[in-house]
């Protein structure tokens, strides 16, 4: 996969919603990962009293700093690179000030565009999404944002033991050629990254999709393993290596506890082993299209024979 200038040297927005679009909590983990090593802060929020179903979405009590109880309302917030005099940069640093910058931040992020990373992370809202996505894409623009990554995550019939597969696809035709990606052939509902992906080629900043598919048989859990796998993604399109901190013992623990689960659980193994033997198949470098059919075909027999689709599924 070649990697496209307007990716590596451009000002990019990385979305992620918590909710619908976040199995596992795979893509709002991602985007929190990058907050956390990335020298942003907040510089916009959108007001969510027309946004939020809040019998839907609760606002939390909790106490601040310094002792007292406070409200916090669900809501989207921008951030992005904020200058010495605290206002929003409006260009890359020359490379000597970034990185001088980078270490007395104490950053161990890496790469030549971090500083033009713009990070939107908040609830996915419950109304008003035509002109939530309007709201957002104005934010962009007046950001000077020349493309937007999308983080998304699915629960999807794969085995927790395998990479984490991450799928990439784009509407714009540039981009496809250029990275060498698919265009969706989905059809069907649609979350608030979808609305903001066609808002944004409509006022022509490209965009690009992550979705990474989490094991649907442990979908109560955080996945940090799926969280890894839309960092690694991440750092194939963009000039930005990303320190991984915990999240590495946190997915090696996250996968040593459903194997210790499905020890104790003949039906779970069973489950897991039909899947990882599907992937196998499909991944294997002898397999062809007809003999990857088969192996899916039996797959879904014996599924079907099998009273539910699998430990935890509904």
């Amino acid at each position: 996969m070649t990697t496209s200038d307007l990716f590596r040297d451009g000002r990019l927005l990385v979305v992620a919603f918590e909710g619908w679009n976040d199995a596992g909590e795979a893509a709002s983990g991602a985007v929190r990962a990058l907050k956390d090593v990335l020298d942003v802060e907040p510089i916009a929020d959108i007001d969510p009293e027309d946004y939020y179903d809040f019998q839907l979405i609760r606002p939390h009590v909790e106490f601040d700093e310094e002792g007292r109880r406070r409200l916090r309302w669900p809501g989207v917030t921008l951030y992005g690179p904020v200058g010495d005099d605290g206002m929003p940069r409006s260009g890359a640093l020359e490379p000597e000030l970034d990185a001088a910058r980078a270490a007395a931040a104490g950053l161990d992020v890496s790469g030549a565009n971090h500083e033009n990373i713009y990070l939107l992370l908040g609830a996915e809202p419950s109304r008003g999404w035509r002109t939530f996505a309007t709201e957002t894409i104005d934010q962009a623009l007046a950001a000077d944002i020349t493309g937007v990554i999308l983080l998304g995550a699915l629960l999807a019939d794969v085995p927790h033991s395998r990479p984490i597969a991450v799928h990439v696809s784009s509407e714009n035709p540039q981009v496809r050629e250029e990275l060498d990606v698919e265009r969706s052939s989905y059809e069907g509902p649609v979350g608030i990254l979808s609305v903001i992906a066609a808002m944004a080629e409509e006022v022509g900043i490209p965009t690009i999709s992550l979705w990474a598919s989490v094991p649907h048989y442990v979908h109560n859990a955080p996945s940090p393993k799926a969280t890894l796998a839309l960092l690694d993604k991440l750092e194939e399109l963009v000039d930005v290596v990303i320190p991984r901190g915990d999240l590495l013992d946190e997915a090696r623990e996250w996968e040593e506890g459903i194997d210790a689960l499905a020890a104790d659980d003949d039906e779970m193994r069973s489950y897991i082993d039909q899947l990882e033997r599907a992937r196998d198949a499909v991944e294997a470098p002898e397999a062809s299209g007809e003999a990857i059919a088969q192996e899916f075909e039996r797959y879904l027999r014996k599924r079907d024979d099998e009273p539910g689709e699998g430990p935890g599924a509904g």
